[in-house]
């Protein structure tokens, strides 16, 4: 497994400076979350910064997975909309197109996969209809990832239509396509009681494309420091390393961006401290 951190934990960093940052801590792999600041395939700048990254990427040895769970990129006056749930003239084209952004940005600096979620089921919507238009903007993801040999890591996500791993497996039973994986959210999974964790990374290991690591309180969907809430990680970590799980792991503290680079050294500090007592 590679150890890497999400740039969405460092949002006061260019994402130069954050490359750089982690590559000196040792990490091996960044999520990098696409954002305002952070290779905006919106920005005019943005075949710079995505040639800058790239570059960067290559001189420090990093794999990379892009992640599409930017806050307020999309629509500035609401969370995480539109999503592939919404209505069309509620705006679910412009979801289906960035993804497509993503994908291109992933197939130029070669990143493991995009991570994806579906998105909260519109309120008075049946879950039917968000099934039915999740399926349908899959598709036309799906197909354009095709066409660009990238691969998608869907993540479940507490609080979205597609939230449980029981709710994953519905949705690949519905999308029948190689191309759709899975990222795994460690203290999701705790969050929402689908445990023993490591029971659920044996079930999931063929699909499992990317890994978000983080604390986590049963029954509270806030990422919080290792050792600040409840998750016993020593199964976990082992858990990956018994399946052989060679991508990504990567540390997920969305809300510590003004400790940033403390968390990092945190964070990995840990992880290797746990690695070092499970060697391969």
């Amino acid at each position: 497994m590679l150890l890497g951190y999400n740039t969405n934990g460092l949002a006061h960093h260019s994402l130069p400076a954050a490359i750089e940052l982690l590559a000196g801590l040792g990490y091996r792999s960044v999520a990098i979350t696409l954002d305002h600041g952070c290779l905006n395939p919106y920005s005019p700048y943005h075949e710079k910064e995505l040639q800058e990254a790239s570059g960067l990427l290559k001189q420090y040895g990093l794999s990379s997975v892009i992640e599409t769970g930017a806050r307020f990129l999309l629509n500035p006056s609401k969370k995480h909309q539109p999503t592939l749930l919404s209505p069309r003239a509620a705006g679910r084209p412009r979801r289906i197109e960035f993804l497509r952004h993503a994908i291109d940005t992933a197939a130029a600096l070669g990143s493991d996969c995009v991570s994806l979620w579906s998105g909260a089921l519109p309120k008075g919507d049946s879950r039917e209809n968000g099934m039915r238009r999740l399926v349908e903007s899959l598709k036309a993801v799906l197909d354009y990832a095709e066409r660009r040999d990238v691969t998608l890591g869907f993540e479940p996500e507490p609080g979205m239509l597609i939230d449980t791993m029981d709710a994953y497996g519905e949705l690949i039973e519905k999308v029948e396509c190689p191309r759709l994986q899975l990222t795994l959210d460690i203290g999701h999974l705790h969050c929402q009681g689908e445990t023993p964790i490591a029971e659920v990374i044996e079930r999931w290991h063929e699909r499992l494309v990317n890994v978000h690591i983080e604390d986590m309180n049963a029954g509270t969907h806030e990422h919080l420091m290792f050792g600040a809430g409840e998750i016993d990680f020593p199964d976990i970590v082992e858990a990956l390393e018994r399946i052989d799980y060679q991508g990504g792991v990567h540390v997920e503290l969305s809300r510590h961006s003004h400790v940033g680079p403390t968390a990092a050294m945190q964070a990995i500090t840990f992880l290797k401290s746990l690695l070092k007592t499970n060697p391969k």
